[in-house]
């Protein structure tokens, strides 16, 4: 692997442990004014004159936080981060209306991209015998498409309200989506076909992920170890893409070249965060608009090495 891909390499995953170490602690939090006032509500049911259901919503459905983001703008102050989330202006009582969207455009492209992949490999390339693919990867990328419409899903409904429920399904989703990332991208690198060694490779990933989503959801909700894990899923499938896509001579490789930097990149995002512009667009909703793109070139290359496997394939048998 040339030296230039090395270095992104590494800069990458300086990168994702740089962003889970400003997720940890949201500004907002530490404040000793703030402190005090969640304090009083959780202990009252009060702030002041004022009184919640709850300690996170009002009985207006507005958030805790939004009367408080009121107070410092009324000081002069700049917005802050509560709970890891900074003030938005609802729409229709969409908290994050931007995002929302985003969110659905990103399912949309997965939908897209899995349909086109279903109907050339099903219809316009050549079929075995048996009626099935030649491609060896189909079905894992039928379920990827499946985990990844389910992610982008819940992530609509989580940033449409943020209950603990939705909350939950949310990360849920997109743990499980990263795990099987993971197992396909080791099948797929390192070009794993018989279905022991599948097994092999994914039953102890998939029991880890399983246990690591229980425990979040019926144990401790640790958003620490769940960012550690993240990261650690997230690292080593960057790392197995870019340094196949570094010896691999396959025709699209290029595509993977610019998803891997493209992403590596739109992290940068999530780093160096700011307040909402016009209380809608946020560095996270800029990230899930860089995601729309990436997507689509993902499932080119993914359609790509369909086709590459398959031509490789007819002409070994022949």
């Amino acid at each position: 692997m040339e030296m230039g891909q090395c270095s992104f390499v590494v800069f990458f995953s300086a990168t994702i442990f740089s962003l889970a170490a400003v997720l940890a602690a949201s500004t907002g939090d530490s404040d000793p004014n703030y402190i005090a006032c969640v304090d009083e509500c959780e202990k009252t049911g009060c702030v002041a004159a004022k009184c919640f259901q709850h300690c996170k919503f009002s009985s207006d459905g507005k958030s805790i936080d939004g009367p408080w983001e009121e107070e410092r703008e009324k000081l002069g102050e700049k917005p802050a981060k509560y709970h890891g989330k900074w003030p938005f202006r609802r729409v229709f009582g969409i908290q994050e209306p931007v995002s929302v969207a985003l969110s659905g455009l990103n399912l949309a492209m997965q939908f897209q991209g899995w349909v086109s992949f279903f109907i050339l490999v099903n219809y316009k390339l050549p079929l075995r015998p048996d009626r099935k693919t030649y491609y060896e990867y189909t079905g894992l990328w039928h379920v990827y498409a499946i985990l990844s419409m389910n992610a982008w899903l819940w992530s609509s409904v989580f940033h449409s309200r943020d209950v603990d429920i939705t909350e939950k399904l949310d990360y849920s989703s997109a743990i499980a989506l990263l795990g099987f990332s993971l197992i396909l991208a080791i099948i797929r690198v390192f070009s794993v076909r018989t279905e022991a060694a599948r097994v092999m490779v994914a039953a102890p990933l998939l029991a880890f992920v399983t246990t690591h989503i229980l425990y979040l959801n019926f144990y401790q909700f640790d958003y620490g170890l769940n960012m550690k894990v993240c990261v650690a899923m997230g690292v080593v499938q960057i790392l197995l893409w870019a340094i196949w896509a570094g010896v691999t001579r396959h025709p699209s490789r290029w595509k993977l070249w610019v998803v891997v930097v493209g992403g590596g990149l739109a992290g940068l995002l999530e780093i160096y965060d700011f307040p909402p512009y016009k209380g809608f667009v946020d560095a996270h909703a800029l990230w899930h608009a860089t995601t729309v793109p990436l997507s689509f070139l993902w499932w080119s290359f993914i359609r790509d090495d369909s086709e590459f496997r398959t031509s490789a394939l007819i002409r070994k048998i022949k």
